[in-house]
């Protein structure tokens, strides 16, 4: 269980999407460049994620996903349009915004034990030290770590360093989790497994999702709803709410006729783009 700290708190409730929007995009753009060198990169993109909602994103390569992400997360600022989270405009990176990475193992500190990288989230939070040995044991049981808090990065598996980095992103109590292709490189079985765990936790917590991925697949077992976008520049290609059961499970789902409707519904539309 996360606690409540000087961090925002995620709300520990079963998972529910709320009509109230988390985030608010609106004819959003982003340009590198100048001149006829000037590349735009997305174009009028409008979006709305609600509160509690599993957002999935796919499209080809150079259409523009982790760049949405980044702005997302305030890591940089948009060439026109606006971002709005919980009402207020992204101008910036925010502790209630956590970002989870696909290259896992520049994402964490090599000097740092397990523990130590999970407490590095707590510093910068301003947790007080004398909480901080609990938190880490427990976000550690939370993400099947135990074991291997006094180990260093380079002691463990790519499922374990993201399984760390994962945990370092919960020490921030986020109500939102933005996620960049986080499983891709990992074998089939870690990966089901963390989808699993992903999954989870923000059913448990309430925790809004926006998730980037080239996995057709992985988008439609995870999302509420996925997000296709199209190259050159990026924009929406279509917006596919998921009407597959939960709690959903790595073989049935999978071959459920919604789920197959699904894939080559956003396989032909990635096909035709």
């Amino acid at each position: 269980m996360l606690h409540k700290d000087n961090c925002h708190t995620s709300s520990e409730v079963g998972h529910a999407v709320h009509d109230e929007p988390a985030i608010q995009v609106e004819r959003l753009a982003m340009a590198f460049g100048e001149g006829p060198a000037r590349r735009t990169i997305i174009d009028g993109l409008s979006l709305t994620v609600a509160r509690g909602e599993f957002l999935c994103i796919v499209g080809a390569s150079g259409c523009g996903k982790t760049t949405l992400l980044r702005l997302l997360a305030g890591l940089a600022r948009p060439t026109e349009g606006r971002i709005d989270f919980h009402g207020k405009p992204v101008n910036g990176p925010s502790r209630e915004r956590a970002i989870v990475f696909q290259d896992y193992g520049r994402a964490l500190l090599p000097w740092r034990t397990v523990g130590g990288n999970i407490a590095l989230a707590l510093e910068t939070c301003k947790v007080p030290k004398v909480e901080h040995a609990e938190r880490v044991k427990q976000l550690a049981e939370t993400m099947g770590l135990s074991h291997a808090v006094n180990h260093y990065p380079s002691q463990l598996s790519g499922g374990m360093q993201q399984r760390v980095q994962i945990a370092r992103c919960l020490a921030q109590n986020p109500t939102l989790l933005l996620m960049d292709e986080p499983f891709g490189a990992l074998d089939a079985i870690t990966r089901q497994g963390l989808q699993d765990e992903v999954a989870r936790l923000a059913q448990v917590h309430g925790t809004t999702v926006v998730f980037i991925t080239h996995d057709l697949e992985e988008a439609i077992y995870l999302g509420d709803r996925v997000v296709v976008l199209a190259a050159n520049p990026g924009r929406i290609l279509r917006d596919i709410p998921v009407d597959v059961p939960r709690p959903r499970h790595q073989l049935t789902t999978r071959e459920d006729q919604k789920f197959l409707a699904l894939r080559h519904e956003i396989f032909g539309l990635l096909e035709g783009h």
